[in-house]
């Protein structure tokens, strides 16, 4: 999944605080005391301490470059704040997550890994972190990720027009870049006192940086970005699903290069240019495939139908016409009676098994057995052939474009409407309201 559960999690299992590490109470004080009342909800002294011993841990080599410990605790409070917001807004509006689902995010990331499940948690727990709650974490991020998808859906809309126009302004820019990044947020509806404030503080974090200070350690410090905890990393991105400033400020740079502060509608921008690579020509390898299909239920066992994908293929070994023994056998209704034709169609494009079979066959060549999610399949490769599809991919990289850009701006004005509608009361020693204010998102 980037994205951005995985990175979450990684920092998680990286960086979570030994318990022996977390602060320990005053006499007399509870440990669990609340320092945040969310709505209906709240946030722990004990959640609070995790967090930032995360990043303390994180940094434990270079404890110079982060910023005091209260304005840390105030970074990562807001970005609980806002993580509790999209939770609560995700169950009111009846997003769910399944354990299947969290099942499935916790074995793709044991595999990044290269461990099993078992390995996983045994990783998790030697970092110091409870597992139950470390799998918590992980719903937790899956939910807010299923909540931004279905905010954006349902409110951003790309039409031919809003291409064609990108496409014949020439404004694509090619390639990808590694992007670092640090905000500087204004509110809606800002005063100019606000906006000069906000002005001065870009200006001296871009004074820190060129005095020496590592752009990371600065955007903990100043950011008010989400990704701020992780040292503003964008990591790479397409040059075209970025902010049209961001890329353009981007080409004019050199590695390693960080930018003038850049204004944009909710406040100030510093970008550091990280990395950049070329795109070449996008020439890919199309397949023509046959397939016959023996599905598996409650009464046709993997086994069964293992038995009897085996006796098609051992028929069409024998020299029976494959057109004919799909028409005859394929339970796929969508190609048995195509002779079990699937086109011209890329390599992946029915599935990675799918695609993993057909690159390794030669044309005419028919394929052993191999089972999917929906039964087993016997494979003919027809044809082969490299196509050109800079230009479809360009269109679809164009639509995409259009489509992140409007989904950046909709789901940050998401953002700030439901912290503008929550009631948060802030109970850290020397928070006030005016520092509440909600974390516009990372572009």
């Amino acid at each position: 999944m980037k994205n951005f559960i995985v990175a979450f999690v990684l920092a998680a299992a990286a960086f979570a605080a030994p318990r022996a590490a977390l602060a320990q109470a005053a006499p007399g004080e509870p440990l669990d005391r609340i320092v945040a009342v969310v709505d209906e909800d709240v946030v722990l002294q004990s959640e609070l301490e995790r967090q930032v011993n995360r990043v303390l841990a994180q940094y434990a080599n270079s404890p110079q470059q982060l910023p005091p410990r209260d304005v840390l605790e105030r970074q990562v409070l807001d970005r609980l704040i806002l993580q509790k917001l999209q939770v609560s807004r995700a169950d009111s509006t009846g997003v769910k997550v399944s354990d299947t689902e969290v099942d499935q995010a916790l074995t793709g990331l044991a595999a990044q890994n290269k461990m099993d499940l078992s390995q996983l948690r045994v990783a998790v727990q030697q970092q110091g972190m409870d597992y139950d709650q470390f799998r918590r974490s992980v719903r937790e991020e899956l939910i807010v990720q299923r909540l931004r998808q279905r905010v954006v859906q349902g409110r951003v809309q790309v039409s031919d027009a809003e291409v064609e126009t990108l496409l014949k302004n020439g404004a694509l820019h090619r390639g990808q870049l590694h992007l670092g990044y640090i905000l500087i947020a204004v509110p809606d509806g800002a005063t100019p006192d606000q906006i000069e404030t906000a002005r001065k503080k870009a200006e001296d974090a871009k004074q820190q940086i060129d005095g020496g200070m590592d752009f990371s350690a600065a955007a903990i410090r100043y950011s008010d970005a989400q990704n701020a905890l992780e040292g503003g990393d964008l990591g790479w991105r397409a040059a075209d699903e970025l902010p049209q400033a961001f890329a353009d400020a981007a080409g004019t740079m050199q590695e390693g290069q960080v930018s003038a502060a850049i204004r944009g509608p909710n406040g100030f921008h510093i970008i550091k240019l990280i990395g950049k690579r070329e795109d070449g020509a996008k020439v890919v390898t199309e397949y023509h495939a046959r397939h016959i299909l023996i599905k598996t239920s409650e009464l046709v066992s993997s086994e069964q139908a293992e038995k009897s994908a085996a006796a098609i293929r051992q028929r069409l070994a024998n020299g029976e016409d494959f057109v004919k023994v799909a028409k005859e056998t394929s339970q796929d209704d969508a190609t048995a009676r195509l002779g079990g034709d699937l086109g011209w169609f890329s390599g992946d494009a029915y599935g990675s098994r799918v695609g993993e079979v057909v690159k390794n066959l030669k044309n005419g060549e028919i394929a052993q057995p191999f089972q999917t999610e929906v039964g087993w399949h016997v494979f003919q490769l027809v044809d082969s052939r490299s196509t050109d599809k800079t230009n479809d991919l360009q269109r679809d990289q164009a639509k995409n474009i259009v489509f992140q850009r409007k989904a950046e701006d909709e789901y940050e004005s998401f953002l700030r409407q439901i912290r503008s509608e929550a009631y948060v009361e802030l109970r850290l020693p020397g928070a006030t309201s005016e520092g509440s204010t909600s974390k516009p998102g990372a572009p």
